[in-house]
């Protein structure tokens, strides 16, 4: 379960990624483009403390670009060529917002997903009213009974791939969707209009 505030936020998420990935040669994206979201879902850091969502971005002419990201209250040591930007969150303060593939939290539940089959959390909102609208669903092939703690990732990106090495296996995350993924577990998505196949962990 992720528990989501009602809030606003400065930048959007959206802005944010408008400005971002122009910057970025995997996005094929330039600045002013229009850009929307086709989806997300989110994952559970066990500790409770990063936000951890996908976005799928849909692009002008109709790709769709998958940016994980991950909310933190403070900068993430050793990651400041992943910061996305830092965001003002109208309860929640500053956050630092990141490409999640620097960030081992994310690494350590992507991998959980793919290996133990599991799927995106519920979106609890956080005044106790019930539950936020899905609007994309994410689901692992694996059938392992756990997943060992990741504590450490690293990063890089060759074409639309980008390869994240892990002291329990390599996670490949395709960053435009449809891109040809290696042989491995995989993790699964929908949105609106789409399904795709998002990453793959290899051994």
């Amino acid at each position: 379960m992720a528990v989501i505030h009602r809030a606003e936020l400065r930048p959007s998420k959206l802005e944010a990624l408008a400005a971002w990935l122009p910057g970025q040669p995997w996005s094929g994206v330039s600045a002013g483009d229009d850009l929307a979201i086709a989806g997300r879902f989110r994952f559970d850091d066990p500790a409770g403390e990063v936000g951890v969502e996908t976005i799928l971005v849909r692009t002008s002419d109709d790709r769709v670009l998958q940016a994980p990201l991950t909310y933190r209250g403070g900068p993430l040591d050793g990651a400041e060529a992943f910061l996305v930007t830092e965001m003002d969150h109208s309860v929640l303060g500053r956050r630092w917002v990141y490409d999640a593939v620097g960030d081992p939290v994310y690494a350590d539940v992507l991998r959980r997903a793919i290996a133990t089959g599991g799927h995106e959390a519920t979106l609890e909102r956080a005044d106790g009213s019930g539950a936020w609208d899905a609007e994309g669903t994410a689901q692992g092939s694996g059938s392992d009974t756990d997943s060992p703690a990741v504590a450490a990732a690293a990063a890089q990106t060759a074409g639309d791939l980008t390869s994240v090495r892990t002291d329990h296996g390599t996670l490949v995350v395709a960053r435009v969707i449809g891109a040809e993924l290696p042989a491995g577990r995989t993790l699964s998505g929908t949105w609106a209009g789409g399904t795709g196949v998002l990453a793959a962990l290899v051994p």
